[in-house]
């Protein structure tokens, strides 16, 4: 019986013969969960089912560059954070308001919002001076809200682990900020 296989003997045994049947279990699987992570990030009920719905059309367009580095459920994650993340970017970059609520809009102290752009910036800096696995910890930590039983189930190690590589990428960013000249 397949539902009681693993995704990746799903993915082996159906991808090829039988497509549809492939994909039905797969998104049956994980359709909750998906919306759920496309939930938390957007805070929107029809964008979530859209993202989630977009998610699946992609994975099921990339699923041969599924190579089992990670269990399906971790590259299904990442494709959702990632996907999620770039639409929210995207939104920001093309803000759509009404006339009537930018002229209510107080004026900002510019000088503030520089320095706090450039903070930004030079923790964005410093971040990806980190390797992919240490980036992905802080953002499932820090941007996702995970909690470090969850990030320590999902990459099948214990929480002490989980909490020891978060110290050390805090580490490692709080260094690096503080040898940048901009940081003084």
């Amino acid at each position: 019986m397949l539902t009681l296989c693993s995704d990746e003997e799903v993915i082996r045994q159906l991808y090829h013969s039988q497509p549809k049947q492939c994909f039905e279990m797969l998104y049956k699987r994980y359709v909750g969960k998906v919306y759920r992570r496309c939930l938390s990030m957007t805070r929107n009920h029809e964008l979530a089912q859209d993202f989630t719905h977009d998610i699946f059309l992609k994975v099921f367009a990339k699923i041969d560059a599924f190579q089992e580095r990670s269990s399906f459920s971790t590259w299904l994650y990442a494709i959702s954070y990632n996907y999620c993340s770039d639409q929210l970017r995207l939104a920001k970059r093309l803000p759509v308001d009404s006339l009537d609520n930018l002229l209510k809009q107080e004026v900002p102290d510019t000088g503030a919002i520089q320095r706090q752009d450039e903070m930004i910036q030079l923790i964005r800096q410093a971040q990806e001076r980190l390797s992919v696995k240490d980036q992905a910890l802080l953002q499932l930590k820090y941007e996702d809200g995970l909690t470090v039983e969850e990030i320590a189930g999902l990459y099948n190690i214990k929480g002490c682990a989980v909490k020891m590589r978060l110290k050390r990428s805090r580490e490692r960013v709080y260094q690096w900020c503080t040898q940048q000249p901009a940081y003084c």
